[in-house]
């Protein structure tokens, strides 16, 4: 397996995320993390699962209350195992967002890297509209680090979605967003990876 295939796999299925919302409730556990998970002072049970490919894993977990197809704040975990690092799975995302920009005016990014753990945290923000023309802004970040020993090759990627539905939800989310980014991105930064079993 080469680099760019499992990059290219990590980076439509990511892209996938932002917008397609599960068409069924699948919560096998993949990755041998049922949940919940503490994050940020918050909860999250695992909602939905997914494994597209033999190479590929993804799980979501939401605080309850919140549901898949509607969701205030997601948490991710997903794996791909393969000979690829976290700099070849943040750069095929960023490449998958870079496709929106034409389409997304309000798309952003930035990039910080860890040289010393091999981990990449990319956080960015997009927006879409829905049927009635409404705002769907949603802000992510996604901490990239290579697999656990005795996992093999390959990358996990822990991350935190934010989202806002409607334009006068939108404009305050934005408005709060230089507050909610830096303490998000330092409590994804500092938190414990996941210890997997799949």
């Amino acid at each position: 397996m080469t680099t760019v295939k499992p990059a290219r796999h990590l980076a439509v299925a990511l892209a996938a995320i932002l917008w397609l919302a599960p068409a069924q409730a699948q919560t096998t556990d993949y990755l041998g993390l049922p949940g919940p998970i503490a994050f940020s002072g918050d909860s999250y049970e695992l909602v939905w699962s997914s494994r597209p490919d033999e190479n590929y894993v993804k799980q979501e977990y939401l605080p309850v209350g919140d549901t898949p197809e509607r969701y205030n704040r997601m948490l991710l975990v997903e794996t791909v195992i393969g000979a690829m690092n976290a700099a070849d799975a943040a750069q095929a995302q960023i490449e998958a967002l870079n496709q929106r920009k034409p389409n997304d005016p309000l798309l952003n990014l930035d990039l910080l890297q860890n040289e010393a753990a091999g981990e990449v945290l990319l956080d960015f923000i997009v927006s879409s509209k829905d049927e009635a023309g409404e705002y769907i802004v949603e802000w992510n970040a996604y901490r990239y680090a290579p697999l656990a020993e005795g996992l093999g090759l390959g990358v996990m990627l822990m991350g935190i979605s934010h989202r806002a539905y409607g334009n006068d939800a939108a404009k305050a989310f934005l408005q709060g967003l230089p507050t909610l980014r830096p303490a998000q991105i330092d409590a994804l930064a500092g938190a414990p990876l996941p210890e997997l079993d799949g």
